[in-house]
């Protein structure tokens, strides 16, 4: 008998860097490249909001960081973002070319894994939609020679708990559970961030996350009184896809 081989993906995700010329995060951004250096993954995705304040200078230096590790990227933007810069930065080819109205969407097949990335955010608004993108996502899925796939986009599908935060959470979500359903079976997992810190629920009886951040953490605070310390360690994900099996980890460095 033929010895079986596994084929292992490690796709990491790193969110909400929110760097700005007058805070240390992309010092913090640095921790986690460092800490992946040890891991070595296939790829890594960052889901959103990158600089605040439209910070070019900062887009770039993420940019360069990026070029420097030994494997490939893949960017998203939220809704600290600013799309024109980032296409500046990156470039047009960086992102899907068919995607609709401008939106910075992806999509990459790593073999046994396909990568979808998902731009959520509307122009001006703290809140997240995948109103008008379905059709794009539907496709992605729908291929004939798709892989299984994971889902990534800034605004999480999930309910965390915080209420100033779900009130800005993605909208359109019952359009979003027909799409993922038809066809069934091709989507693994949803990934977000935009929470400022790890949360783990079912969407349509998928796995949905929410990645930590590089800045600090937001309490995990659910509208009491009380306000917990919060953790001041950047975090991030790592997707583990090893023989049709996914599993899912939020790390500190």
């Amino acid at each position: 008998m033929a010895e079986r081989t596994e084929i292992v993906m490690l796709i990491a995700q790193i969110s909400d860097i929110h760097a700005t010329p007058d805070n240390d995060n992309l010092s913090r951004f640095d921790q986690a490249l460092t800490w992946l250096e040890q891991l070595r993954p296939d790829g890594v995705v960052l889901t959103g909001d990158l600089t605040d304040n439209h910070w070019l200078e900062g887009y770039k230096q993420l940019a360069e960081r990026l070029q420097q590790q030994n494997y490939p990227s893949w960017v998203l933007p939220g809704n600290s973002d600013n799309r024109y810069l980032m296409r500046a930065v990156w470039g047009e080819k960086t992102w899907a070319l068919d995607a609709p109205d401008g939106a910075l969407h992806f999509v990459h097949n790593a073999g046994s894994l396909q990568l979808i990335g998902l731009d959520s955010t509307v122009a001006g608004q703290d809140y997240g939609s995948v109103a008008g993108h379905l059709e794009w996502l539907n496709a992605q899925l729908s291929r004939a020679d798709a892989s299984p796939s994971l889902l990534f986009l800034h605004h999480p599908v999930i309910a965390s708990g915080i209420p100033t935060l779900d009130a800005t959470r993605c909208r359109g979500l019952d359009k979003l559970e027909e799409c993922i359903h038809n066809p069934p079976g091709r989507l693994l997992a949803i990934s977000a961030g935009h929470v400022h810190r790890p949360v783990a629920g079912l969407f349509a009886g998928i796995p949905a996350y929410i990645c930590s951040a590089v800045c600090p953490t937001n309490p995990l605070w659910f509208g009491t009184e009380y306000v917990p310390p919060i953790e001041k360690s950047p975090g991030l994900m790592i997707h583990r896809y090893v023989d049709h099996e996914l599993s899912s980890h939020f790390v500190c460095v």
